[in-house]
């Protein structure tokens, strides 16, 4: 199933969003009054610089007509010329200023007042903007002076006209204007709307089909986006897509493996217990053996069984909400380390040195059975990192813990000369189920050591430029007050 074709979930429990407008209708609906905006900054314009042709158009007639009628002399000119030549040029009157007199050139029909005054020499851009369409709703056929430039020594030229031919052709104009720009915007908007389809709503919906799909199945591979070969920020948001869902993904895949392995522990752990619980009641009788190597190792038998027994009461406490709070106490570490190496075997284990570099008489306050866990875990991993090393390696082969206090601190290390933890593993160290591939290894014993540390208000982390591994362990003391004050409890 490809991600453009998730359908949206019919589940019930969900509740039922009301479909709305989707990005390509926003897109028509904002494109439209978009050109309308253009259709009007173009009409406007060019309806105002029609009338101002037009009526320069008309001066320009008249001024020939007054060369004509001026150059005849006075009273030469038949009425009925000057009728022809001032229907020619669509006047009824033509008029010229020379100094202080004015002088009629020709008329015919004069109209009894002049209902408006055009002067083309001092007209504003306000006026050529607003004074077409105050023409236009006009009705009846109004009179009209156009005033502009004359030509020779003449002041100005004056021309009374008839406005109802002047806004017939200003109709014509806007209804032939408005066609043509209409058809060019059909064609503008229909381009620009397919390409913002292609280029941007198409891949938008793609995104949210895939969103979509990985929201109702995100344990499935099929929902995540394949990422175009874009460059721009769709392909980016795309890629990042990808990776953030192979990356819940894998999260999903952990933790379904995590409750699979909590469930299958939960299960087998009310049988192990009762088989722990017989085993610490045969401990019990070896306790009154006399032979003096049983009374040596049956009191650390015994204190395994009962960390056994506490392990499985908890139900591996790693795979529950979290560890139990620490119930921190100020403890000798030596004893603790001997312990750690006894059980993790390494006591009469010849090919492996073991090095304790503990401060004489350090202490430190943490719980005791949780930094037991700490140390084992952090033991073990070294143990079988050395016996991971190839058969041909002849180097040392060693575990080395030190413990020392600065301050109001306590700082422990545990190293090895193995071969290290592999740099991919690094930025995910601490996480569950992050191994190096070793038979045997779970990936949870650093999770559970970070964990119960992080709970004494510490930290833990991997030292860099090493031979090996090394993890150094910093526990800070609890404030003075809280120790006075638990002190003062026990006393009591």
């Amino acid at each position: 199933m490809s991600a453009t074709n998730v359908q949206p979930s019919s589940d019930p429990a969900r509740p039922r969003v009301p479909r709305r407008l989707g990005l390509s209708g926003k897109l028509l609906l904002l494109t439209i009054p978009l050109v309308m905006i253009a259709e009007i900054l173009i009409y406007v314009p060019a309806i105002a610089n029609f009338r101002i042709n037009r009526l320069n158009d008309r001066l320009a007639a008249a001024n020939t007509a007054a060369l004509v009628l001026d150059a005849a002399p006075s009273g030469m000119v038949p009425d009925s010329l000057a009728r022809q030549i001032l229907k020619s040029i669509g006047a009824r009157a033509v008029a010229i200023k020379m100094g202080q007199q004015r002088r009629l050139l020709a008329s015919a029909d004069l109209p009894r007042s002049i209902d408006h005054d055009i002067d083309m020499r001092t007209m504003t851009v306000w006026e050529a903007i607003v004074g077409p369409f105050q023409m236009m709703l006009e009705t009846g056929n109004q009179a009209i002076r156009v005033i502009g430039p004359a030509p020779g020594g003449a002041h100005f030229i004056e021309v009374v006209t008839d406005e109802l031919p002047l806004r017939q052709a200003m109709y014509r104009f806007s209804r032939n204007l408005v066609l043509v720009s209409l058809v060019i915007a059909v064609l503008t908007a229909a381009l620009v709307y397919l390409a913002l389809h292609y280029l941007f709503v198409r891949p938008m919906r793609r995104l949210t089909a895939s969103l979509v799909g990985f929201h109702e199945n995100p344990e499935s591979p099929a929902g995540i986006i394949v990422p175009s070969n874009r460059g721009d920020e769709i392909g980016v948001a795309e890629r990042e897509l990808s990776d953030m869902q192979r990356d819940l993904m894998s999260m999903l895949n952990q933790k379904s493996r995590l409750a699979a392995l909590g469930l299958a522990v939960s299960k087998i752990n009310h049988d192990l217990r009762n088989l722990l619980a017989s085993a610490q009641l045969l401990s019990d009788q070896l306790a009154s053996v006399p032979d003096p190597r049983v009374q040596r190792f049956a009191p650390k038998l015994v204190r395994s069984l009962e960390r056994a027994i506490a392990f499985c009461q908890s139900t591996l406490s790693y795979g529950r909400a979290q560890e139990a709070a620490p119930d921190r106490r100020m403890i000798p570490l030596e004893p603790v380390v001997d312990e750690v190496r006894e059980i993790a075997g390494l006591a009469s284990d010849a090919s492996i040195a073991w090095i304790a570099a503990i401060e004489r008489s350090l202490s430190i306050d943490a719980d005791p059975d949780q930094l037991f866990r700490v140390l084992l875990n952090l033991v073990r991993n070294a143990a079988q990192a050395l016996e991971s090393r190839p058969s041909g390696d002849i180097g040392p082969q060693q575990i080395r813990i030190t413990g020392r206090r600065e301050g109001a601190v306590a700082i422990l290390e545990v190293s090895d000369t193995g071969p290290g933890v592999p740099a991919k593993m690094r930025e995910h160290l601490f996480e569950a189920f992050q191994t190096s591939g070793r038979p045997g290894g779970s990936g949870l014993g650093l999770a559970i050591a970070a964990e119960l540390v992080r709970a004494h208000g510490g930290d833990i982390h991997l030292v860099e430029g090493t031979i090996g591994a090394t993890f150094r362990i910093v526990i800070p003391d609890r404030p003075v007050e809280l120790l006075s004050v638990r002190n003062e409890r026990a006393r009591a």
